[in-house]
């Protein structure tokens, strides 16, 4: 398994971790939304479930369950600021189109 975090979003998922005392690191979930079809979830764990595949980059354990590995391998996580609001944004070599409001993308 391939993820990564930039320099900015591996600082930004830091101070999330150093706040939950019991987190084992930063997971990865897609879920079907959007007008595109996929969505981006993320969420601090307390435990591994036995299907989850962990990668490290930059000091962070990097979490996605094995069946959406072949959706978001080689992704890259990004924190941006846009506008008035600070987001992690996504650059997934395996998307292929996106949804005008960016809130879900598309795979071959």
């Amino acid at each position: 398994m391939s993820l990564h975090v930039t320099e900015r979003a591996a600082d930004r998922i830091k101070k999330f971790i150093a706040q939950d005392a019991a987190a084992v690191g930063f997971k990865i979930n897609i879920k079907k939304t959007g007008c595109s079809g996929w969505g981006y979830e993320v969420e601090i764990p307390h435990e591994l479930d036995e299907d989850d595949v962990v990668c490290e980059d930059k000091g962070i354990r990097l979490i996605a369950n094995k069946d959406t590995l072949e959706i978001i391998d080689g992704t890259t996580i990004d924190f941006e600021q846009q506008g008035i609001n600070h987001v992690f944004v996504y650059k997934n070599p395996k998307a292929t189109g996106e949804c005008g409001c960016g809130e879900s993308f598309t795979t071959s």
